[in-house]
């Protein structure tokens, strides 16, 4: 069953990659092929002897639309990424980008090391032309719906240039998988007034006034804005949106076990909350993660997705059903078009020669 060359528009999955392992991921990929009526074919990236018996177990063997590359190595949480790099070159999650970079593969999905995943995809499929930098993009959900983080730790030392393609990057994103037409662009600092901020964010507001009719720009936005409906993407160097974004992560989870606690500590509170156990579910459902599945590495001349490593098969398949719509939307060529004209309104223009 192997992945037949030149197929346009397929998905490569790092089955390797992950703390559930191959069947997880084997399982997630028959939610999507059952699921989604207009997926693209997938190549599932891995170890042969492993995968072979999984897919035959979910009656997967011989699918259309499913193809199999061998990989006999795997790059494990502990490998440091560059090592891991020039060492498993046999790696199921380098091989998957390699097929994207051959194009043979449109996207490629993975729930394995992030730095390894970023490393690769970074150095293996380059950046788009303008962008000098990728940047990872997280949806987090807000008031009356959700908005992007971007970016979310890719690029820690960012300079006004970088945040200005990121607002590039998240609008396109935003498009596409949030189906804003016109997402609001928030250039996330410590207040709103003219001149809040360091250098980086004050430069970075001059670029976003500079192509004003390029993005939807709500101006210079506070950190408690981005969670009520204010923007749609909240742009940040990679050190600020990581903080956002794993401070976030642990807020909800203090929520949620704090309610559970404080919802058992006596039988009225409990019947209450027996009543209200549908709008419960329904807080559940905002804040999953599982619903988007994962973080695109946006910038790059390929589309990669990582989903967490402890995904389940539906946080699996909601990755590559994310994957599946930045391809159809030929996302990355609009980036290209956009970032161009962004770039000749801040750079300085060369004088005219007589």
């Amino acid at each position: 069953m192997v992945t037949p060359s030149g197929v346009s528009g397929r998905i490569a999955v790092d089955a390797m990659g992950g703390d559930l392992g191959p069947p997880e991921v084997v399982a997630a990929v028959k939610l999507a092929l059952t699921e989604f009526a207009d997926l693209n074919p997938v190549t599932l990236v891995g170890d042969e002897a492993v995968l072979k018996p999984l897919l035959e177990q979910q009656g997967l063997s011989g699918h259309p639309s499913l193809g199999l590359l061998h990989a006999s190595e795997v790059v494990t949480m502990d490998d440091k990424p560059l090592p891991a790099l020039k060492r498993k070159k046999d790696a199921s999650m380098f091989k998957a980008i390699e097929l994207v970079k051959i194009g043979e593969a449109a996207a490629v999905v993975s729930c394995g090391n992030t730095g390894a995943l970023m490393a690769g995809g970074t150095i293996k499929l380059r950046t788009v032309d303008g962008v000098d930098r990728p940047a990872l993009a997280a949806i987090i959900p807000r008031q009356n719906g959700y908005f992007i983080l971007i970016d979310a730790g890719a690029n820690p030392d960012a300079a006004p240039e970088h945040l200005l393609h990121n607002a590039i990057l998240g609008t396109h994103y935003a498009r596409v998988v949030l189906g804003v037409a016109n997402p609001r662009v928030g250039l996330l600092t410590i207040g709103t007034e003219e001149g809040k901020g360091n250098a980086l964010i004050a430069a970075t507001h001059e670029h976003f006034k500079t192509i004003g009719d390029q993005i939807n720009y709500a101006g210079l936005t506070e950190g408690f804005q981005v969670f009520t409906d204010h923007c749609d993407v909240a742009v940040c160097d990679g050190f600020v949106g990581n903080l956002l974004l794993k401070s976030w992560e642990s807020l909800a989870h203090f929520f949620s076990a704090t309610l559970k606690t404080e919802l058992k500590a006596n039988p009225l509170r409990l019947g209450g909350a027996l009543l209200s156990a549908g709008a419960f579910k329904a807080l559940k459902r905002r804040i999953n993660p599982e619903t988007y599945g994962g973080a695109p590495l946006l910038g790059l001349r390929g589309n990669v997705l990582k989903a967490h490593g402890s995904s389940s098969r539906h946080a699996i398949k909601n990755a590559i059903r994310v994957a599946n719509a930045v391809v159809k939307a030929d996302m990355i060529h609009h980036i290209e078009t956009d970032v161009a004209r962004a770039n000749a309104a801040i750079r300085p223009q060369p004088a005219a020669t007589s």
